[in-house]
Order: C-alpha cells, then structure tokens, then sequence
C-alpha cells in the first residue's frame, strides 16, 4: 500500500548554547494520540526564547542541541492524532508549544519552524476574522496569565466565562501592557474581577480598553504608595507581577491590602541582558547568578514577616491540570470569535521567512512595549 509523502520541513535551528539560529531541514514529525500538527502561518516571540538562546545553562539545563525554540503559532492543522476530536484537518488554530519543557525537550515541538506538534489541549480555535499574525501573540502570554491567576496553587481565581457574576475582589496586575499583563487584565476581567494595573501613561489608555479600572505609572516614585490608596476598601483577590520591578513592588503593595496577599510572580527580578554580549560572558554569568540568588533571598525576607505568598509561574503549568481546558477549550474560541476576547498586544511583524528569527529574538532582547515580534511563514518556503 503506497504511503503518503511527508511534507519537507525546515527549521531555525538552534545548533548550541548562546549560537545564532540556524536555518535548515528539519524531520516532520506525526502527532501523538493528543496532539495535532500545525503548519505555522505566524510565529512570535517572547523574552523567553532570547533568554534561553543565551542562559539555558542557568534557566533551562536539561536541553540538548540542536534543538528549536519557540512557544506561539497560528496556522492550519494538517494532522490529528488519534484521541484528538476538537479538531480537523484545515482548521485554523493557534498552539501554545511546549518542546523546551524537561519532561518534553523535543525539537519537533518548538514554534521555530514550519510544521509544530502541539497538544490538543493547548490548542484553541480561532475565526476566520482573526489574523494568523494577531492571533500568534497570544499562546505563551495566554498560558502564562492563566496559571498565574487560575491554578489552585497560585490565587485560585474563578475561571473566566461568557457571563461572569461580579466578585467583589480586585486584582493587581503589575505590567499590564506587557504581552502577559495584556492577557491577565482580559481574564481577571472576563472571570468577574475588577482590575488594578500598571503601566507607562502612554500606554493607559490601552490597559483601560482591555478592561482596568485603573492604572498607575510604575515608574512614578509615588506609585506603591498611590497603588495602597487604590485598594482602600477593595479586597484584594491577588496579584501577578511581570517586568523585572514587578515582585518587589507587589510585596509591598499587597502586604498592606486586605483579602489574599498572594504574589504570582512572572519574571525574575533581574536582567540576562548582559549574557547576550560575549565579551566578559563568563563574568556576568557568574555576576547573573549572585543577582538572582540574592534578589530571590531579599524576597523571601521581605514577603515572610509581612505575611504574604510568592511563587514563581511556569508559565506551561497547565497543561498538567484542568486549567488548559477551562482556557483553550470552554473559554477562548468563543471568546475570540465574538469579540469578547482580543488578541493583545498587536503584532509588529518584522519579517516573511524563518531567516528573520534571529532577528525578531535580538529586537525582543532590546525591549518591546505594548506590541508583539512577529514573523510570518510564506506558504511556498522550502528551505
């Protein structure tokens, strides 16, 4: 019996610890029972594929190379696995992809390339009306929010609906416009919580269209204060901290609120920037790790004796427990598809082709702000 030829893959491959992508073939590789494959139309990046391209020694040591980053698409599936009914051949989707992950470490499951296996249960449809570029923002960001908010060891918050009842609690999110903060405001929202946020004033009006009630400049040197006013008769239903200053400042806000002192935190209080330059790189490795080792200490001192929770998200946590399907599968197609839900931040697409990874990984390095890297993948690429 003939088989099916294989479609030719390719792959911005990353060869070894802190080398530049390269672009070759790549296998193509069938789903397991749960899983899909999606030809990817869109893919963004995220300060975690910069990050592990120059500190998977100190962030991700269990990877072998060659190995493909990456965590967001959108595109078409092209094939199902076995257990898979959500969907079918040609549907179009976004993945949030997890072959970094150490119980996964699969190339076959990296974003970096043309064809990803993704799990059915982080997958979710998306309408026709949406872009596969806007629509590839959201994946790692979505995810990230939604451990932070919804599982049962960080605030536990309601899952969010079509109709939310009103909680009476108010979430702080510490860097509303970043990509995870952009995510987090929607859900707490969509879940019944008001919202109080962080970001630059130039960006408060788009923290406010997602649905804050309010919003405070995180650089202003009165904003913790202005922040504890806020939340004078509110109860606190948590908060979820993003960008490098977030944690810090969340303690001390929360340690001073009444209701569910609880800090998620997302981002680690220091910079890898300084890995991503060779020069003295075995320096600043070790200057890295003291940071972090003593950012994480100072945490811990001032967040125990004020009474007050922190744990750091994975942000792929989920996949593990039934948050994945209260997201990706009873919340979000709907969501998008009428409206209640945007795909935010917007993308800033940078490039047509796989060679504009490396790219788009160096300019999310740089810092972005209130937008998303984008590369699309021409249909017709065969390198």
């Amino acid at each position: 019996m003939p088989t099916t030829p294989q479609p030719a893959n390719s792959a911005a491959w990353l060869p070894a610890l802190q080398a530049q992508l390269e672009i070759k073939e790549a296998p193509y590789t069938q789903p397991g029972d749960d899983q899909i494959v999606i030809r990817g139309h869109a893919v963004a990046v995220n300060p975690l594929d910069w990050i592990t391209q120059v500190a998977a020694n100190l962030t991700y040591r269990w990877l072998s190379y060659p190995t493909v980053l990456g965590s967001d698409v959108a595109g078409e599936v092209v094939e199902i696995g076995r257990d898979v009914t959500r969907f079918a051949v040609g549907d179009r989707v976004i993945g949030h992809a997890v072959g970094t992950d150490k119980d996964t470490n699969r190339a076959s499951e990296g974003t970096f390339q043309r064809y990803t296996v993704v799990l059915e249960r982080l997958a979710s449809a998306i309408p026709d009306s949406l872009s596969y570029e806007n629509a590839s923002v959201l994946p790692l960001a979505l995810s990230t929010a939604s451990c932070g908010l919804f599982q049962q060891d960080y605030l536990g918050l309601s899952h969010p609906s079509a109709d939310p009842a009103p909680t009476g609690e108010t979430v702080l999110v510490w860097g509303g416009s970043t990509s995870a903060g952009s995510n987090a405001i929607q859900l707490a929202v969509a879940a019944g919580y008001e919202v109080i946020t962080t970001s630059s004033p130039r960006n408060f009006a788009f923290v406010k269209e997602l649905g804050a009630s309010e919003a405070f400049d995180y650089n202003s040197p009165t904003v913790i204060g202005d922040i504890i006013s806020a939340f004078a008769g509110r109860r606190l239903a948590g908060a979820i901290a993003f960008g490098t200053t977030g944690a810090p400042a969340c303690v001390k806000i929360v340690a001073s609120c009444e209701g569910n002192r609880f800090v998620a935190i997302a981002t680690p209080p220091v910079s890898f920037e300084g890995l991503a330059h060779k020069n003295g790189r075995r320096r600043e490795t070790a200057r890295t790790i003291r940071r972090l080792i003593s950012s994480n200490i100072a945490l811990q001192l001032r967040s125990r004796p004020r009474g007050v929770q922190i744990k750091y998200i994975w942000g792929t946590s989920l996949k593990h427990n039934e948050v994945s399907h209260a997201i990706y599968r009873d919340f979000l197609p709907a969501a998008l598809a009428d409206g209640r839900y945007r795909a935010a931040p917007a993308p800033r697409v940078i490039g047509d082709g796989l060679e504009y990874l490396q790219r788009a990984l160096d300019i999310q390095r740089e810092g972005v702000s209130a937008e998303k890297i984008v590369i699309t993948i021409p249909h017709d690429e065969a390198r």
